[in-house]
């Protein structure tokens, strides 16, 4: 009587709509109703029209197709129970399916303890109502009580959704040693859901193992397996067994297609891609969804943007929500972010709801366009939506498009208002800070990282931390996150091993980046392209030569970075000739089209060689508009050489293309100071002022005894203060008598000759120096990091300081590296 309460309403009337033209008398209550129709004998009487059959029976076919809605079911139980139909396996079982499927997992629990004398088939009704409804834990344990109570034994049909329902290995193992006890482990669904299982726990060997012994293996079996091996991260093995498919005579269906097309994508694979088109096309399954949704993006992947557009057009009766996303994400990876947006409106236009991963793309996009106001709207978007406190996924994603469009505090804002943080929102925090310039603030968010007790470091984790330690030449710090990318077995990956490669080379350790280099795999570009550049800044452009031809004798093909490193290796070491062939290489040899920074690399190159004039020329002839790159790498050229009036013509040009940079300001300021001409000096100052602009301070640090000290020009403030300067005044003394004469040109004050002096002394390099000599071992290496570029005379001071200490001091500027040993300088006083 419990489960008949349980499912008996109490509203009349409501069984109603499950019998259509009955009416139920109001006066009673629909439990009194039934009782009164069934005692008073008058039930054909009621249904004589036309519900019950002739024979005076109820047509409960009839009815359970009815019952689309849980209420309505339940009218049916109680007329089935009041008729003494419940008590029936199979009816009983039905009711059991037919609950689980409305999503009442708990009236489907009742109803199956109810009935008697279960079946294999009652059971596993029960085990599959609970897996479809998401009660994994409870399936488990229906299928032990089963096991341990129940007079029937687990058939085929009990192994699959239960494996499907596994939590842990362990289970998984379990029900594997069951169904061979039983001799179902060969039964084709069984094997198929093993394989499943296997590979979901990361085990595609036991899965493969399984796949082979298997007697008979349909399409659905080679596409668990296929599968399993993309899961795992084994693309070779995948495609490998897709072509031991096709041997076998077996066609490829749409689910085949559909995951090794990804595969493709991932592997760079267009070899098998492109037949596996053609063989959608000859085979007519290029209407299916799934599949022209997955050519986009292995099309998308290949940067192939104009067959992707194709495959999108040609779906104009089957485009859903996942082909729009698709196109959209296409247009964003490729770096065309003005078409993703387009397509988002057109998307818009066509009625199509946008769901988490189109904003995420759509984020990006407008982040690639630096749109300040579209990035509010799709804030606010969200916002409106909670989406962020919903999914991390959407949070990420918003912290990432503030980081990359400058706004920072915007990005650490969102972030702290994500709820469950995974590794990604503190990657993204990390990258944002550090691509930002703000290295000290990533090194912070990275240790609170380290404090989440559920929070693991992973390669994108590395891949952002480590340049912060580079710029700030943390190789301390640096050497112990080697450490622990050694612990984890990602040292040989190619994204974190050169990072580090990029940490040592931009810490001093040339040798040690060297060494890494070689163990690394080198099949891709990335890391010719980071030792490439540590030695640019090195001043050894012979080398990023020789290295560059050795890349391609391995085989490796060069693109625009490998391009950018080599261009900027040859400025620094001032290989005019060098540099104009590798320009000329790039676009005739290897079909790279320069773009602003490869431009402004020719620029700096001829410029910091003294061709000033040839220099602006090559400017005027650019086919693209210069930016701030270009004009910048003229501006800096100009303090160097004293070329005041190229100087001017190239600020005014960096005042209009980027006039919030300080930076210009300054060294035009420099420029005018150099020659006595204070006036261009104030003007240029109360400019900068009137804008609110604020120069950089100049800083120097060295990491000495696990800390990173840092010192400012003028530095008063170090509980050393008073040591250093004296040994500064000893060390100046004595390099005087070697010849040294203060340079006063390099003083952009106006003031008085033994005030300049006093200003040079105080500079930040030569204090973080004296610092260093007074806290090391005689003798030994003393490495310096520098924000600014390092001024002519403390270039002089620092060489004959070498000479006298017997130290070889490393000192890293904003530009390049200088190695001073026995009084001289690895640039060769060129820089």
């Amino acid at each position: 009587m419990s489960v008949l309460r349980s499912i008996l309403p109490c509203h009349r009337g409501r069984l109603l709509l499950a019998f259509k033209g009955w009416r139920s008398p109001k006066s009673l209550s629909f439990s009194s109703f039934w009782c009164k129709l069934y005692s008073s004998g008058s039930c054909n009487e009621v249904l004589s029209n036309g519900v019950a059959s002739k024979k005076k029976e109820f047509d409960f076919e009839r009815l359970f197709h009815s019952c689309t809605k849980i209420y309505i079911l339940k009218c049916l139980h109680a007329l089935l129970i009041v008729s003494g139909k419940a008590q029936s396996i199979f009816i009983g079982t039905r009711l059991v399916n037919l609950y689980a499927h409305l999503g009442d997992v708990s009236l489907s629990q009742k109803t199956f303890c109810m009935i008697e004398n279960k079946d294999a088939y009652t059971w596993n009704s029960m085990i599959s109502s609970y897996v479809r409804n998401g009660h994994f834990r409870e399936s488990l344990n229906c299928l032990n009580e089963m096991l341990s109570t129940a007079d029937v034994m687990p058939d085929f049909y009990t192994f699959p959704p239960v494996l499907k329902a596994c939590n842990s290995i362990i289970d998984g193992v379990r029900i594997h040693c069951w169904a061979s006890k039983l001799g179902l482990e060969w039964d084709v669904f069984v094997a198929a859901s093993l394989v499943h299982m296997y590979c979901r726990f990361q085990s595609s060997g036991v899965a493969f193992r399984i796949f082979k012994d298997m007697p008979y293996r349909d399409m659905g079996c080679w596409n668990a397996m296929i599968s399993g091996f993309c899961q795992n991260g084994n693309a070779m093995e995948a495609l490998s067994l897709l072509d031991e498919m096709r041997l076998e005579g077996i066609k490829m269906d749409t689910v085949t297609i559909a995951v090794v097309l990804p595969i493709c994508a991932q592997l760079g694979d267009i070899v098998h891609g492109l037949p596996i088109h053609l063989y959608v096309i000859k085979h007519g399954l290029e209407l299916d969804v799934f599949v022209s949704n997955a050519l986009i993006n292995m099309y998308a992947r290949f940067g192939e943007l104009r067959h992707a557009q194709k495959v999108f057009d040609d779906m104009m009766v089957v485009r859903d929500l996942v082909s729009w996303n698709s196109l959209i994400a296409a247009y964003e990876q490729n770096n065309v972010p003005k078409k993703a947006l387009k397509y988002f409106q057109e998307m818009m236009i066509n009625g199509i709801q946008p769901d988490l991963l189109t904003l995420v793309s759509l984020a990006s996009s407008i982040a690639q366009t630096k749109s300040f106001r579209c990035c509010r709207s799709v804030h606010g978007f969200v916002l409106r939506r909670s989406w962020i406190q919903e999914d991390v996924i959407m949070g990420n994603a918003v912290v990432d498009m503030y980081a990359k469009l400058g706004l920072i505090h915007c990005s650490r804002k969102v972030f702290d208002k994500i709820p469950i943080k995974d590794v990604v929102s503190w990657n993204s925090m990390i990258t944002g800070y550090a691509q930002n310039g703000l290295a000290s603030e990533a090194i912070e968010i990275y240790n609170m990282m380290k404090e989440c007790d559920d929070i693991e470091p992973n390669q994108g984790t590395w891949v952002s931390i480590l340049p912060a330690y580079a710029h700030l030449g943390a190789l301390q710090e640096g050497t112990r996150t080697h450490g622990h990318v050694f612990k984890v077995a990602l040292n040989l990956d190619v994204f974190v091993s050169t990072s580090l490669i990029d940490l040592y080379g931009k810490c001093g350790k040339l040798d040690e980046a060297m060494l890494l280099f070689h163990e690394v795999p080198r099949m891709s570009s990335v890391p010719w392209n980071a030792i490439i550049s540590c030695h640019g800044i090195h001043g050894n452009g012979r080398v990023s030569l020789k290295l560059f031809n050795d890349m391609l004798n391995a085989g490796v093909k060069p693109d625009h970075v490998t391009f950018l490193s080599l261009l900027a290796a040859c400025s620094h070491s001032g290989l005019i000739d060098e540099g104009k062939t590798y320009f000329h290489m790039m676009e005739q040899e290897f079909g790279i089209k320069p773009v602003l920074k490869h431009y402004g690399c020719m620029v700096d190159l001829f410029a910091r060689a003294g061709g000033l004039e040839t220099a602006y020329q090559f400017i005027k002839n650019m086919p693209l508009q210069p930016d701030a790159s270009v004009w910048g790498a003229l501006l800096g050229a100009c303090r160097v050489h004293g070329n005041v009036e190229l100087g001017k013509l190239a600020s005014d040009n960096l005042f209009e293309v980027d006039p919030e940079n300080v930076g210009y300001y300054v060294v035009l300021s420099n420029i005018y100071a150099n020659y006595g001409k204070w006036e261009g000096v104030n003007e240029v100052r109360s400019l900068a002022r009137d804008k609110g602009l604020k120069k950089t301070p100049g800083w120097s640090s060295i990491d000495l005894n696990n800390k990173i000290e840092v010192f400012y020009t003028g530095n008063q403030s170090h509980p050393q203060c008073h040591e250093i300067y004296e040994e500064l005044g000893i060390l100046t003394a004595k390099i005087k008598t070697l010849g040294y004469t203060p340079d006063y040109t390099f003083v952009l004050q106006d003031v008085e000759d033994d005030e300049k002096e006093q200003i040079l002394t105080s500079h930040s390099e030569r204090l973080a120096i004296v610092y260093g000599i007074l806290n090391t071992p005689p003798k030994s290496p003393l490495r310096i990091y520098k924000n600014l570029r390092v001024c002519g005379d403390c270039h002089n001071v620092t060489k004959l300081i070498s000479k006298i200490t017997e130290r070889e001091i490393i000192v890293r500027d904003s530009n390049r590296f200088h190695h001073f040993k026995n009084g001289v300088c690895s640039c060769g006083d060129y820089w």
